[in-house]
């Protein structure tokens, strides 16, 4: 096998007999996406890459698969990520708030994920029953990894690597609350508002809370908007992508009202599909057709049903249009419009 090619046709064979061998069928396209990873490991051998980094993307393969392996046992649940400090202490007004927060979300059915250690990220759990808790936890020197929520539930996933613990809050999340924290929060907000901003991460609400009082957010935005916003660094659309609560209440308000009319949304080629709960109105689908031209790289926005392409959820109403694949901001403000909508 010397010299052969990890795209030759006896190669591809073996790798097939392997997949077989595993209970796979080689017909599908699951199948190919498999050959394809086998062929990408292979290619490792003959690149120099050294054992650090086969060490790295070994792990990161490992926890993604894992990871995904048990958020795929909850498919259907609505899930909120909560961020913050784990340093906050437990008499604190934002660890209530905190508590509070995803006490009133769990009434309605939301799960909830945090970071797994203490603060902000155990007053997420306190008010969460057992099975609607996941723990994403990341081993660090100076902090507890794992609080007294999470112990030996099935759902704590212990991760290496930032990065691969950051793609999990972010694509099993229907929407992110944020509390006062250190770098590390401010990290994932920002990661979670550029993947919105640039496309990459679904569109979901970002709420801002702290107990009350607090000041914190407003210091946070007073610097966004001198810095960003006022200088043109950001796009005046890109505010509506957060949104700063006065009272749990709100927070809530906010998240659910996101999910009013909205149900979700996928691009089909160059189709921007957004499944709804019910149908709009003619006359609001020619608002839509006015105030957000803008979106539109061609055509008008529609109501439709399922495109053939479609997986699933075939039987909610749609909104299609092509999309110019940018103005997320605004797409946002789009979405606001919709669920105004009766």
């Amino acid at each position: 096998m010397e010299g052969l090619q990890v795209t030759d046709e006896k190669i591809v064979s073996l790798i097939h007999q392997l997949i077989e061998e595993c209970g796979g069928a080689t017909d599908t396209f699951e199948a190919d996406l498999i050959t394809q990873q086998i062929q990408t490991s292979l290619r490792l051998l003959s690149e120099g890459h050294n054992t650090g980094q086969l060490k790295l993307i070994t792990r990161a393969l490992k926890e993604m698969r894992y990871a995904y392996r048990i958020f795929n046992d909850y498919p259907d649940s609505r899930r909120i990520s909560i961020f913050g400090s784990a340093r906050t202490p437990e008499g604190h007004s934002e660890y209530k708030a905190a508590e509070d927060f995803s006490k009133a979300l769990a009434m309605h059915g939301w799960m909830c994920i945090t970071g797994a250690a203490d603060g902000i990220m155990k007053a997420g759990m306190a008010g969460i029953h057992p099975e609607g808790r996941f723990g994403l936890s990341i081993r660090l020197p100076f902090e507890v990894p794992t609080n007294r929520y999470l112990e030996g539930d099935p759902k704590l996933i212990s991760f290496r690597y930032f990065f691969t613990r950051k793609l999990m809050f972010m694509s099993h999340s229907d929407a992110i609350g944020v509390f006062p924290g250190g770098y590390g929060t401010l990290d994932e907000l920002f990661e979670m508002l550029t993947l919105i901003q640039t496309g990459k991460g679904a569109i979901i609400p970002i709420v801002l809370m702290e107990g009350a009082d607090g000041v914190y957010w407003h210091h946070w935005e007073k610097y966004v908007e001198k810095n960003l916003f006022e200088t043109g660094k950001v796009s005046p659309e890109d505010k509506h992508l957060y949104f700063i609560a006065n009272s749990t209440e709100e927070a809530v308000d906010h998240v659910l009202r996101f999910y009013r009319k909205y149900h979700s949304s996928r691009y089909v080629k160059d189709e921007f599909v957004i499944r709804l709960t019910s149908p709009i109105s003619e006359g609001n689908v020619e608002l839509l057709n006015q105030k957000f031209s803008r979106l539109v790289e061609s055509g008008k926005i529609r109501m439709c049903g399922a495109l053939p392409e479609e997986n699933e959820f075939h039987e909610l109403p749609r909104l299609v249009f092509h999309h110019t694949r940018m103005d997320f901001g605004l797409l946002r403000a789009m979405i606001d419009q919709i669920n105004s909508f009766n």
